[in-house]
């Protein structure tokens, strides 16, 4: 359940957010836009967005490219496994082939995550 001060917090754009089960439930406005949203899904604005947010294992970071159509023209998602790889060939110097997988499980590389 959302409070009213919560939902100061959420964007005041009904065309791409749904508003509180509250309003959708008694107000007839938002029952339509909450149709609408959910039947023609979100459209947002033609261009391109990088968000980055912090995860356990250090940045996680999406690309998005936008045509103004309700899905991606184009989605990159940068998982922090996938920057940790990149360090790897520096990190290797000097070391034995016993040492490699010490050092993957220390890094703590999920390889489904690097996988593209």
């Amino acid at each position: 359940m959302y409070d009213e001060s919560e939902c100061q917090l959420m964007a005041h754009a009904p065309e791409y957010i749904s508003a509180p089960k509250e309003q959708i439930m008694t107000q007839n406005y938002s029952l339509m836009q909450h149709f609408v949203l959910v039947t023609q899904g979100m459209r947002p604005p033609k261009g391109e967005v990088y968000v980055a947010t912090e995860s356990p294992k250090g940045e996680l970071g999406y690309f998005v490219v936008s045509d103004g159509s309700p899905y991606a023209y184009r989605m990159k998602i940068r998982t922090p496994s996938f920057q940790h790889t990149a360090i790897l060939e520096e990190l290797l110097v000097g070391l034995q082939l016993a040492d490699v997988v010490t050092l993957i499980g220390n890094l703590n590389i999920v390889f489904g995550e690097i996988d593209r």
